[in-house]
């Protein structure tokens, strides 16, 4: 039986990866800061499809809690890792407290890379594994009024991509799944519902961009955006100065 590592699994394309891990009979190992919503699902999925589903609440914007996480795991092979923390702030950079932003940071980039350091050596071992790592298509663009989380981003999409190219013909494989917005809690806690870009836009579903974002992951793709719109998005940087995209992209991102 295989076990796949979810972070980030309490709701929104997590929780939805991790309906679909269970259907396909994989052992779970869920983690996220909300260990009642947890609690809920492992139960749930267990009943359902007959597999062992393991609950760990850490805040992972936490090193210390990462580190905890990963001792906690030292005997466990994860065959398939899926880093799907992270969490955005909308509004200007001068006004984002520093703690928010510096956990921004740390949990988008650190964790999601301290992860993939501590669980790959033994997929490597094994010859085979399957990271995912959850992008976004902010990650191809500069985002005035959410400068950090789209600077996260990019980072997330260029370190999955260039370990992806490392790990060829090893048997494992990096996916960075790049959706645009998504109907899901990340746009109430960040606040960017309320911006131009999504308000009053009919959004894709968690559960849409999940089964996306897993059968990409299961054929070895390396990059996987959702949606036609926002693969034009992703093109636009190549097609016109930056400074000129930069512009559009602070006004579609105003209030």
């Amino acid at each position: 039986m295989k076990t796949t590592l979810i972070t980030g699994a309490s709701s929104g394309i997590g929780f939805e990866l991790a309906h679909i891990l269970a259907d396909e009979k994989s052992d779970l190992i869920l983690v996220a800061r909300n260990k009642e919503k947890l609690l809920d699902l492992a139960e749930n999925l267990k009943l359902k499809n007959a597999i062992n589903v393991r609950v760990i609440a850490k805040d992972l914007s936490q090193l210390s809690e990462v580190k905890e996480l990963v001792e906690e795991l030292k005997n466990e092979h994860i065959h398939c890792l899926i880093n799907n923390a992270g969490f955005g702030y909308f509004g200007p950079f001068n006004e984002c407290q520093w703690k928010t932003t510096e956990d921004m940071m740390e949990l988008n980039m650190t964790t999601l890379t301290y992860l993939t350091h501590c669980f790959l050596p033994k997929m490597l071992e094994n010859s085979g594994g399957k990271i995912l790592n959850v992008a976004s298509v902010a990650g191809f663009l500069p985002g005035p009024n959410m400068a950090v989380y789209y600077a996260t981003k990019a980072y997330v999409l260029h370190f999955s991509e260039a370990i992806a190219q490392e790990l060829k013909g090893t048997g494992v494989t990096v996916t960075a799944l790049c959706p645009g917005p998504t109907e899901s809690q990340f746009m109430d806690v960040s606040g960017m519902g309320e911006s131009k870009l999504v308000k009053g836009r009919k959004l894709p579903t968690s559960k849409e961009v999940a089964e996306y974002g897993y059968k990409a992951m299961m054929r070895g793709q390396h990059v996987a955006i959702h949606g036609w719109g926002n693969y034009m998005l992703s093109v636009l940087p190549r097609l016109f100065p930056r400074r000129l995209i930069t512009m559009v992209v602070g006004i579609i991102q105003q209030k």
